[in-house]
Order: C-alpha cells, then structure tokens, then sequence
C-alpha cells in the first residue's frame, strides 16, 4: 500500500515535472580502492539580475532565433531584456547527485567574446575559486561594463563532499543604453493560441471557444466570394443562452466589430479598439499602463463569434488568438490532490498570474490597467508560487514606492513587498536602492504620543505626502475594497487594521536594517514596533471578548480587526482561540483581497480545518463560484452582485493559489533566497496532495499520504545548496518519526513535530502511538 501511494504521489506532478538528473554511475575501483568522489553536475539556469533568458530576442513579441551577436543585422523590430544595473547580481541553479548537497565554492568567468570563455579565460571578470555559499545573488566585480554591449559568463562550483563540477553552457546579457540600476524585465510575449472548440450556431453563425479568456488580438484566414462580404464578429468573456452575452454588465468584456473582406483567401488582424478608461489617467496621480507598439491594444476575451461566416473558417487552425502576457513557464509548478475543487481553483489561480500579466506589470484588471499596492500583495506570493519569476513583482512595487496610491494601509504594504522579495530571491538591490523610501513608507511621520499612527488627527500634511511621493487626492484608511466589504468596520481616530499593517511594516524594516548591516537602525525599528504592538494590545484588544475592537472609541469588532493581527503575530497567545471561534463566525466576510490576510491568519493560527473548508468551498463567496460563474481568471469580487462595475480579470481574487502552496503544502522560505526552507503542511481531512513549486535554488517537490490520526507520510525533494526545516502536524503526545526509514529524534514545537533535512529526496513518516 505504503509503495502504490508514493508511486500515486510522484505520478500527480509526473506530467509536468522537469527531467531529474539520473543517477550517477558506479564508483571505479582505482589502485583497489573505490573511487569516493562523485562527479558534480554542472550549473543551471543561470541569471542576470535574476533574468534566466538574457539571451532570447523577440521579434514583436515572438521569441526568435536571433543572437545578441546579430542585433547589427537586424530589419525587424526587436526586444530583448538589457541589463540595467552596472555591477549586476549572478546567480545559478547548483545541481547534485548526491544528497545533503552545498555549495562549498565557485568560480566566475565573465568575458566580451565567448571565444575566450571557450579557453576557460575571461577579460572582465575571473572571480577565480571563491569561497563562498551564495549561489543566488553574486555581485559582479569585475572590469566596469558598458553600456549597450553584450556579455558572456559561466560558472562551476565545488560542493561539500569535495566534488568539483564542470563549467556551465555560456549565457550571455547586452547592457541597457543606459545604466540606470532600474529593474531589467523582458519584453512582453505574443503567443499564438488556437480554439479548444467551434460550435456552428443558427443562421450561419460560429461560436469559437479558446477554453480560457486571455488578452490578445486576434488573427484569422478567409476566403470571400466578392469584394462586398463584410464579416461581423463578436469577442466576449462570457456566453448567455449559449451565445456571446451582449450586455454582460460591471465590465466584463463584449465588443463588436465589423470586417471588410478582400475576395480571395487571406489572412486578416483584428484592430482591437482602445477603451479611453484604461488607456488614459484615471485618477490624478495614477496613470494606466499603456500596451507597446509591437504587441498592439488587446481585449480580455475567451470566445469570438462569427457573423455570416465563409465556409472555409469552420477550420480551428485558420482562427488564432495571438495572447499577449509576460513571459510564463506553464511547466513551472503543478499541483493535484484528492479535492477536486481545489484542483480547479489552483487550475485558475495559476492561469490568472499569465492572463493578467498582459501589461508587464501588475495592475487593477482590464477597467483601469493602473498599477495598485493591494494587486500586489496578493499577486506577489501567487506568481511566486507558480513560475520562477521575481523582477515583476519587484518592478511593480518599485513603480508603487515612486507612485503610490491613496489607501493609507497600501502605502504600508510596500515595506511587507520588499521583505518578501529579499526573502525569496536572496537579492538585495532593491533593498539598497530604495531604504530612505520604505523607510518613510512605515509611516512613523503619522504617529501619535499614544505610540500608534492615524490620518485624522492632522499629520497628513503637504509635506509628509510629498515625502511619500504621494501626488494623488484622497489618502484615507480604507479596510477593504469595495468598502461594503469591510464587515461593518467603524472608522476611528486610531484604527485597529491600519495599525497592524503599522507594526508589520515597522517590524519588517528593521528586518531590512539588519539584511543591510544597519545595526542601530534595526534596534531602533524592532523596539517602535514592540511598542506598537504592546499599545495596539492595550488600548484596542478587548481581553474579555477576546477580540480586537475597530479602533478607539468603538466597541465594534470585524473580522477585519481581527484577521489582520492574528495574521501579522501581535494577538496575544492565549487568546487566539477565542479570536479564530469569532474568525469562524463571520465566515467571509472581506473580499477577495482580504481573503488573503484571513487564509494567513487562519492557516497561521494552525486551524487548517477551516482553512481547507475556505480554500474548497462551493458557496457563493468561493472561489469556486468564480469558475461556476463562468471566469477562467480570478475576479475582482466573489460575485457580480457584490461589486456591480467588477472585471473578469483581476489578480487579486488569486489569493488561493499562493495560499495552497504556502500554507496547505506549507513551502516557505525561512532563510533568504530560500537558503533554509520551510516545509510544514496542514492537511487537516484532505488525503492526498503533491506539488511542484519553484524557488530561486530550484524546484521543491512535496506529496503527503494523509491518514490523519494514524500516519502522515510526506515525500520532499529539496534542491542542492538549501537545508529544511520539516514540521508535521501531531494530535498527540504520543508519535513517532522516521526519516528515510531510520528513526528520528524529532523537535516537539506546539501542534507540529520538526526534523532537519538536507537537500535531495527524502521519506519523513509520522506515526501516531
């Protein structure tokens, strides 16, 4: 049984799951004696400021065959990512056969031609053999690079057991014009992408069905009898009696367009309209995002209808919907379990981070395109989860720093982004860069002598806006978006929920002190946050109800007031209980941009029962509802009817897709750059589950067999130069654990069991006694 259910779990993600590297040969005897020291594979996947593909060219978004060698010979319109930053970070996946695996060194060769690098020499840079560790943000210290000029490196590493590898194939990067220290990002992608299914409809129509809704154009091939055809044709995100829904309400998309016909067979492009909302300012100080020459406007559609269509359409092939997104690895992460409605949702989850992708940066859905702080924090950890990306995100909260928005608890979220992305990526460029600001973005100007923060009493002055960067109108504690969603909260002078992202933010920069060797700033930060949150406790906490009023001067609690400090740590502990039976109570009761706090809060506090009841609801405010409704990205509110003016588009209702990963699977990262993992599931009655997820270091694999009061066994695979921490969930006093079938002595923290493990594949089995 025990073999059958390993072979299940493996089997889930065996689809999508990347070649492993095969086992090494037998030892040859020499002299007698068995050779001891295995061969090191080489390094893979390096990067350039944390870009993998420096090296593809895309030509109007397609990516080609053209070398950064042929730039010169170019006709066509090209793109590329150019490296920004004059000393960029390096960085590379380390590979092992054998377990327990670190990096114990490595040596770098950087060079202006790759005939040098061929003899193993380099005019820029020879790190020569570096002792060192880091494997996913070296700093470049070579020669100075110049600008608009094209680069070729490669790295090998020594390991732990002595073992030495060979060098890795050669990447190569061009420098930006200009060397700004800006993010690099790639250009956006154009992928051609045909119907799953054609549907013939009455009097001559065609219902086309791609099987997602995306954004794009769209490109077809007709043949016309006579110079008069003219073809009508519909694109739409949702149907309505079986045909494209003209008036679909909110701002789910519909648009018709009428197009002439050449006699003849030919192929034809769709000019999608611009929609003046999402194409010019908004909102004072906030710009919408605007679509490059080379991927033209696009329109989120899933169908297209064919009006008086020519017989020679009825081809699939023949009708093309050219997608326009960032560049997305679909292989990345894979995830399946015994729940289908969970696999449904994380299907979405994982689909909206590439559909909603289609401006380069993350933005508010298709009525707006304007970049907002709330997008991210559910958006980051989500394409986090999915694809081994890190410079969106990171662009997107560096455009929010130089241009925020007007929610007060938004501005604060900026500080919680960029810890997140030092913590997954392990590089601190953006940290550096950009302190002074996230610094400011604490918003320690606003505090009071009580020790919290607030927007009315004064403080909100011309200057401190400005120190902000804040241009807009309107800068206001919000709660949640839309504002009906907000559970009844009562506003006050001194707000629970602002206050609470307070004391992350401040908790988190003192964090960023000390990643940056800021010694007193970070005592200085950790004790203003102590006492926030030692205040927060005092004058808002209500010890006999167990639950954190809205604010001063109310005795109103929200599920709000209290999903926030339980998910940031500042509850106190012998409450929690009291505070998730009241969480229990108001079911939810936030939006989909707060469920992501709530799931935090919830899975946090260990109550993966709910958890789980959340994650997989069928009710109306589920994401499943979302699929029900007919969306194949997540939306901008459960329901129609709880924002009238919601799109069909919007990344912040894919707040499940990390919290799958994050928090059922339990796969975090402990150290930067996920030098330590994390790796503590919480089941609760879910039976079985395996994911793939990627990291920096390289993809973890994790599968649970869950037997609950019995036996819990988990399949991981760690990759080489990390470490873990597993935790496991215990009912009782009495267990035991095995690693690898040898008993373990393992760690009693709380609820859960922990145990150490290096990196490669491991059994961990928790038995009940």
């Amino acid at each position: 049984m025990m073999t059958s259910m390993r072979t299940w779990l493996w089997a889930a993600c065996a689809f999508l799951w990347l070649p492993r590297v095969a086992p090494a040969a037998a030892p040859r005897a020499t002299g007698g004696q068995e050779v001891a020291q295995l061969r090191l594979p080489a390094p893979a996947h390096l990067t350039t400021d944390m870009l993998e593909h420096t090296d593809c060219v895309f030509l109007d978004g397609y990516p080609s065959n053209l070398a950064l060698s042929e730039l010169q010979t170019a006709v066509e319109r090209y793109q590329l990512a150019a490296i920004r930053r004059p000393n960029p970070y390096l960085g590379w996946v380390v590979n092992a056969h054998r377990p327990n695996t670190l990096q114990a060194a490595y040596r770098i060769l950087l060079a202006s031609a790759p005939e040098l690098l061929a003899k193993d020499e380099a005019d820029m840079w020879d790190s020569r053999r570096t002792e060192s560790d880091n494997s996913v943000a070296v700093l470049y210290e070579g020669k100075p690079l110049q600008p608009s000029t094209v680069y070729y490196w490669k790295v090998k590493v020594w390991d732990n057991h002595g073992a030495e590898s060979p060098f890795s194939r050669v990447r190569s990067f061009t420098t930006a014009a200009q060397l700004d220290a800006a993010t690099a990002r790639y250009p956006l992608q154009v992928s051609d992408e045909y119907p799953e299914k054609v549907h013939p409809l009455a009097d001559g129509r065609l219902l086309v069905d791609f099987g997602n809704a995306a954004f794009g154009r769209l490109k077809l091939t007709l043949t016309a009898a006579g110079e008069a055809d003219t073809l009508t044709l519909h694109l739409g995100e949702c149907l309505q009696n079986g045909q494209i829904n003209r008036r679909p309400g909110g701002t789910i998309r519909y648009a018709a367009y009428r197009l002439p016909l050449m006699k003849g067979a030919h192929t034809y492009s769709l000019k999608i309209r611009p929609d003046k909302r999402n194409t010019e300012v908004s909102h004072p100080g906030a710009k919408a995002m605007l679509m490059p020459g080379y991927t033209g406007e696009v329109l989120p559609f899933r169908y297209c209808e064919l009006e008086r269509c020519p017989a020679a359409t009825m081809r699939a092939d023949r009708i093309v919907r050219q997608t326009v997104h960032y560049p997305f690895d679909e292989t990345a992460a894979t995830f399946h379990s015994s729940d289908t409605v969970l696999n449904r949702v994380w299907d979405m989850c994982k689909h909206s981070v590439k559909a909603t992708s289609f401006a380069g940066i993350f933005v508010d859905g298709d009525r707006e395109r304007i970049p907002y702080e709330g997008d991210i924090i559910v958006g980051q950890p989500t394409r986090y989860a999915v694809d081994r990306c890190y410079e969106f995100a990171r662009f997107s909260n560096e455009y929010l720093i130089r241009c925020p928005t007007w929610p007060t608890e938004w501005n604060l979220q900026t500080v919680l982004l960029a810890w997140s992305d030092y913590l997954y990526t392990g590089n601190p460029a953006s940290l550096q860069q950009f302190y002074d600001d996230l610094s400011v973005k604490t918003l320690r100007g606003l505090k009071e002598s009580n020790g919290l923060i607030s927007t009315r009493t004064g403080k909100v002055t011309s200057e401190f806006l400005q120190a902000i960067h804040f241009s807009g109108q309107g800068f206001r504690d919000i709660v949640d978006w839309p504002p009906g969603e907000s559970d009844g909260y009562v506003f006050t002078d001194y707000n629970t929920v602002v206050n609470a992202y307070h004391y992350q933010a401040l908790r988190l920069m003192s964090a960023i002190a000390g990643a940056l060797g800021k010694a007193q700033e970070q005592e200085q930060l950790a004790q203003d946050a102590l006492r926030v949150k030692n205040q927060m406790n005092k004058l808002l906490f209500d010890y006999k109800r167990g639950v954190y009023r809205d604010g001063t001067g109310t005795d109103h609690a929200s599920l709000h007031a209290c999903m926030y400090p339980l998910a940031f740590g500042i509850a106190p502990e012998k409450y929690r209980q009291k505070m998730l039976d009241f969480i229990r109570s108001r079911g939810l009761a936030c939006s989909v941009y707060g469920a992501q706090a709530l799931l935090d809060a919830v899975y946090d506090a260990h109550d993966a029962e709910y958890g789980l009841k959340l994650l997989s609801s069928t009710e109306e405010r589920s994401w499943y509802n979302m699929i029900r409704s007919g969306s194949t990205v997540a939306m901008e509110a459960w329901d129609n009817k709880y924002k009238p003016n919601q799109d069909w588009n919007h990344i912040w209702g894919a707040a499940a897709g990390n919290v799958i990963v994050r928090k059922l699977m339990g796969v975090e990262p402990l150290e930067p750059g996920f030098k330590k993992i994390r790796i503590k599931p919480q089941p609760a009655a879910l039976q079985h589950a395996a994911l793939k997820t990627p990291t920096i270091r390289g993809d973890i694999f994790v599968a649970f067999d869950n037997r609950q009061s019995s036996q819990l066994i988990l399949d991981v695979e760690i990759p080489a130069n990390a470490t873990a921490q597993i935790m496991l969930p215990v009912a009782s006093k009495k267990y035991s654990v095995t690693v690898d079938e040898a008993p373990q002595k393992a760690t009693a923290n709380g609820s859960f069991v922990t145990v150490e493990i290096g990196s490669g594949k491991h059994r961990i089995v928790r038995y009940a006694r």
